[in-house]
């Protein structure tokens, strides 16, 4: 973990939270909720906006560092409604998220 670059923020956490309503995985919401990589970090993921999911502790703990779209087939959860609304959400986050980038001065002077 220590070699890995992880950059995700609480403030990204958080709206993960939001945004997601519950675990990402079943749709609970009565349980707390973990961060789980999509892409396990055994497998070269990191905790980032684009690869963090909330998870109840049952489906991080049975998916472990399983590929999430196996995991998820062999579990009987709805694999295509979870990756449209990681899309879904991951766009917008990221939208949110980014940063503002500086005007660039051109050879005149004028940004």
């Amino acid at each position: 973990m220590a070699r890995v670059d992880h950059d995700l923020s609480d403030d990204q956490w958080h709206a993960l939270m939001d945004a997601w309503g519950g675990c990402a995985y079943c749709q609970t919401v009565a349980l707390a909720l973990q961060r789980d990589t999509v892409l396990p970090i055994s497998r070269g993921g990191r905790y980032t906006l684009a690869n963090v999911v909330p998870a109840c502790q049952p489906c991080n703990a049975s998916k472990s560092n399983d590929e999430v779209t196996g995991w998820m087939r062999r579990k009987k959860l709805d694999e295509r409604t979870f990756l449209e609304r990681h899309f879904v959400i991951e766009r917008a986050l990221q939208g949110q998220f980014a940063e503002v980038a500086e005007p660039v001065d051109d050879a005149d002077g004028a940004a």
